[in-house]
């Protein structure tokens, strides 16, 4: 391999899924191939039905292929069993939801916490790190506000805080702007543009708003279980030659 060409971060290669047997099996992914490098922002979009979200589950590790290859910075994911699994995906990847999913009666820190309840980390560590995650996406002085107390666009800044205080490799938005208003929705996607641009975070988003998408460096277009078309918006520029 040339010492300027990427090693694709992600690598499908003749993916398939399959849901049910026999008379009744729907096959929503039909053999995609895919590369995506790490600090890309990758849109994926296409209709209802089209594949993009079962591709979104297989992406973030929620599902296995029925066939074909799936390698994660060189790790084949579908040979590994459902708690190598789950590894991969609280070391390496944060989750963003159109729905926000916060815990009601619990305060912004105390939700952005949670991943890092669950990892085990003291006490001192978790609050230490949930307050920079909230001061990242712009909520210094709301750790103690529960959702009720918080716009909409305040709640999806804390559940973007929850996916990134783990400081993953890879950061999947499931239509992050769906329940949000216009104004809302831009400040959201400048916050992922920034994670992306300044953070180095790799971005992939599914929504099904152009204009949303425009944020992103390409759109990857899929319809009936395949990829249509990979558009690239913006190449990122070429690699530097070096000197030894």
């Amino acid at each position: 391999m040339s010492g300027d060409e990427a090693v694709p971060l992600i690598r499908l290669r003749g993916v398939t899924k399959t849901y049910g047997e026999g008379a009744i099996a729907f096959q929503a992914l039909k053999g995609i191939d895919l590369d995506i490098t790490a600090g890309e922002f990758v849109a994926i979009m296409g209709p209802s039905g089209s594949g993009k979200s079962t591709a979104m589950n297989l992406l973030g590790c929620l599902d296995t292929p029925s066939a074909g290859e799936y390698l994660f910075d060189g790790i084949h994911v579908e040979r590994l069993g459902r708690d190598p699994r789950a590894r991969l995906r609280r070391r390496h990847l944060g989750f963003v939801f159109q729905g926000f999913n916060l815990l009601a009666r619990t305060s912004a820190l105390e939700n952005v916490e949670l991943p890092l309840l669950y990892r085990g980390d003291a006490k001192a560590a978790r609050h230490e790190a949930a307050r920079a995650a909230l001061a990242q996406v712009g909520l210094t002085g709301w750790e103690g506000h529960t959702p009720a107390e918080l716009s909409g666009g305040q709640q999806q800044r804390v559940a973007i805080a929850r996916a990134i205080v783990t400081r993953p490799t890879v950061l999947l938005a499931d239509e992050p702007t769906g329940n949000l208003d216009s104004a809302r929705s831009m400040e959201i996607m400048e916050l992922l543009k920034a994670l992306n641009e300044d953070h180095g975070i790799t971005v992939l988003m599914v929504t099904h708003e152009p204009d949303m998408a425009a944020f992103a460096a390409r759109i990857v277009h899929f319809r009936d279980g395949l990829i249509e078309r990979d558009e690239w918006l913006r190449r990122p520029a070429p690699a530097e030659a070096t000197t030894c």
